[in-house]
């Protein structure tokens, strides 16, 4: 499997590429475009393997009850699977209670062909999706990744974590140290900047 941390996201820097998918306002469209979508944000391109099935909706409605936390820290974000883009909204336009995820908010790519998902290098045996999840910064980087296997459901808040490390970072020129959070020092990313932080916090780590 693939690293793609420090290099282009796929389809970022594409302005012709497109693919069918449903806007988090419901419309379905057939020239959805990375590169023109996500200008001038943060993304998160988030893979699960089928509609209708288990894990997936509970890890989707979790991004989407998060959705406008993402939105305050200019992320746009996009889940991806090889389900059809009316597989998409029927699922959508299916209530949680009875099964489906309701009417979420961001966008829902349908990779029918699969050329996603072996760009991103997630492709499963059985031809779908593991549960990649990928922080792609504003100049179409990919920052950080991580890929579960089928049955492991991811934690969003992690992922949210990430991208506050990440914003942190390119603010103040310093580096998150282990379990990092928001609203917590930093470290210079030198020798003396490690011993002044080991030297106030190594207890807690």
């Amino acid at each position: 499997m693939a690293v793609l941390v420090a290099k282009s996201a796929p389809f970022f820097h594409d302005a012709d590429k497109t693919f069918p998918a449903v806007l988090g306002c419901g419309s379905i469209v057939e020239d959805f475009n990375f590169k023109k979508a996500t200008a001038g944000k943060y993304t998160v391109v988030f893979f699960y393997p089928l509609d209708f099935t288990f894990v997936c909706p509970s890890e989707i409605i979790a991004f989407n009850n998060r959705l406008e936390e993402f939105k305050a820290r200019n992320v746009e974000l996009i889940s991806v699977s090889i389900d059809s883009q009316f597989t998409h909204s029927a699922w959508r336009n299916t209530p949680v209670e009875a099964g489906g995820i309701g009417a979420v908010g961001f966008t829902m790519v349908a990779d029918v062909k699969g050329e996603i998902i072996r760009a991103f290098d997630v492709e499963s045996e059985g031809g779908v999706a593991f549960r990649g999840s990928f922080l792609i910064d504003k100049n179409g980087t990919v920052q950080h990744q991580v890929v579960n296997n089928l049955p492991l459901g991811r934690n969003v808040d992690e992922m949210l974590r990430m991208i506050d490390a990440l914003q942190f970072t390119e603010e103040h020129g310093e580096v998150c140290p282990a379990g990092w959070s928001k609203g917590e020092d930093g470290m210079k990313p030198d020798a003396a900047g490690v011993a002044s932080y080991l030297a106030g916090h190594a207890k807690e780590l």
